[in-house]
């Protein structure tokens, strides 16, 4: 008996934009019940992949397979016909519509060739909700009020609302807490026990050992490994053909000798005593020191990022202050941080850092305007010149400011944010999430530009939701958890199961240590734009 054909196969598959050749011949195949995982670096050609995969894109040459049969995927409607789904790390949700609505656009239930609304619509949505773990969901509620768990949810469930039978999932995790996470891949494994195929990106290597069934690798638009076992492979063998060199998750040597003592040559450049926000966070103390990198360890909502927008001035706060080198800042004033050396590199670097639209030398150089004012016009040239060096020091690619920051890859993207406060010259760096969404190689080079900073005398204040990413950067780490700073101690002293005990519910609040406070369980659906061209940049 002839062995079952892949549910999808996809061979030889090559596409080109002007001047680059974004996939060279690569061949996925994917099972029914599977799931399948796809990686690489940004610009691998794991998007132009998985958009000739939804009709978005066309490919230039190659031949696409469904259950067997050669098909032509013209458009997402035809994708979506035939049962694929693609769920996008950016969601195509529309805000100002009700949850049912998106669940349901462009394929409105109907009766007697009438299209029905309301009751109907809100009933079959709430029925996918509850098979998605998430009943609480109102179906009449506008997706733009929604935390970003439950727009991915309501994006999913807009893709089931289709007869699929494969999901494409792009990087799901990036935005969820490890109860979220949890609850993602229980969807994943009911979905393939129901014989639906998943085709999975993350950067996240745990997660693909815990989610997946096989890899396929690319790497330069070619696919260098293909159908790799997920939970035998060596993460050292993935990583290696990812990159094309041997490259781990190794972080920086920290300074051989401890933080400097709190004496006149390392005294605090950074002060915070007893900031509050009502409702978000209460009274926090902690302090940094030149060369000092100190990371917030916690959950999702535990107020990590709303301590780091009040630091910067980007929320008031209700009480408390904050100190640059012995000054108190005005509260609530981007402005008056910014003049006094702080830098914010935020969570969400394309909407509140970005100018995506304008070049990386605009957007280096934002923060920094006055230095290249002549009689009312802009010097252009020292501007590109001033660009051009900051970028050169980070090793930003590709070595040409000029171009579009929309075109850099993530980890690209990062580096022009971290250029921009080298250049405006700030005393300390507030960074929320500095690699999220960048690759395992460009990540390796983020933690050693960090690290670099830090040694050269920066103050660094790190917010991440990796745990092994506070400990391995960090020499100091306070664990948030509900509101408190439940614990502090040096990076050394602890490790991810310590700080995961900590972070989670019902674990115990330290109590008597030289560094307390709290950050609370504030949403992150209000935060204000961070300076980043958006605020005040001078």
């Amino acid at each position: 008996m002839a062995p079952e054909p892949p549910l999808l196969s996809m061979s030889g598959i090559t596409k080109s934009f002007p001047g680059v050749r974004a996939l060279d011949g690569v061949d996925l195949d994917v099972q029914a019940g599977e799931v399948h995982c796809l990686l690489g670096q940004n610009g691998a050609g794991k998007s132009t992949l998985i958009k000739v995969l939804a009709g978005a894109h066309q490919p230039d040459d190659g031949t696409i397979s469904w259950r067997g049969a050669p098909v032509t995927l013209r458009s997402p409607i035809a994708a979506m016909r035939l049962g694929i789904a693609t769920i996008y790390q950016e969601l195509d949700l529309v805000e100002h519509l009700s949850v049912a609505e998106n669940v349901h656009l462009g394929h409105e239930p109907t009766a007697a060739g009438f299209v029905v609304r309301g009751k109907a619509a809100k009933a079959s949505t709430a029925a996918l909700l509850k098979r998605l773990g998430h009943p609480e969901v109102d179906p009449g509620r506008l997706v733009g009020e929604l935390s970003a768990a439950q727009q991915q949810i309501v994006s999913m469930a807009r893709a089931l609302s289709h007869e699929v039978r494969l999901i494409v999932m792009d990087e799901p995790s990036a935005a969820l807490d490890p109860e979220e996470v949890d609850n993602l891949f229980r969807i994943v494994g009911d979905l393939t026990a129901d014989g639906v195929a998943v085709v999975y990106i993350s950067h996240r290597l745990e997660e693909i050992r815990r989610i997946g069934d096989r890899v396929t690798v690319l790497k330069d638009g070619r696919a260098v490994a293909g159908g790799l076992p997920a939970k035998s492979t060596p993460t050292r063998e993935v990583v290696a053909l990812m990159t094309g060199r041997n490259v781990e998750y190794v972080f920086p040597e920290r300074p051989a000798t401890p933080a400097a003592p709190a004496d006149a040559a390392g005294a605090p450049v950074l002060e915070v005593q007893g900031l509050a926000r009502e409702g978000e966070f209460a009274p926090v103390d902690l302090t940094v020191r030149p060369g000092e990198i100190v990371g917030l360890a916690g959950l999702v909502g535990s107020g990590r990022s709303e301590i780091l927008e009040t630091i910067y001035g980007a929320r008031k706060p209700t009480t408390g202050q904050v100190l640059v080198d012995g000054r108190v800042l005005r509260p609530g004033s981007v402005r008056a941080a910014v003049r006094a050396g702080l830098g914010l590199a935020p969570e969400e670097r394309k909407a509140q850092a970005l100018l995506m639209l304008e070049s990386v030398t605009r957007n280096v150089s934002v923060s920094s305007m006055s230095r290249f004012a002549r009689g009312g016009w802009i010097d252009r040239g020292a501007e590109l010149a001033a660009a051009r060096a900051a970028t050169r020091e980070l090793s930003l690619r590709p070595d040409n400011p000029s171009v579009p920051v929309r075109t850099l890859s993530g980890g690209n993207q990062q580096k022009a944010v971290l250029a921009r406060w080298l250049l405006r010259g700030c005393r300390v760096l507030l960074l929320d999430e500095p690699t999220r969404g960048v690759d395992v190689g460009a990540r390796a080079e983020l933690y050693a530009v960090i690290r670099r900073l830090a040694d050269e005398g920066l103050a660094v204040l790190l917010v991440s939701s990796e745990v092994p990413e506070v400990l391995g950067l960090a020499d100091r780490v306070l664990v948030l958890r509900e509101g408190q700073v439940v614990h502090t101690a040096p990076a050394r002293e602890l490790d991810e199961h310590r700080v995961l005990d900590l972070v989670m519910e019902g674990a115990p609040v330290a109590s008597g240590r030289s560094v307390a406070g709290s950050s609370a369980a504030g949403s992150s659906a209000d935060r204000s734009p961070a300076d980043g061209g958006r605020g005040p940049a001078s």
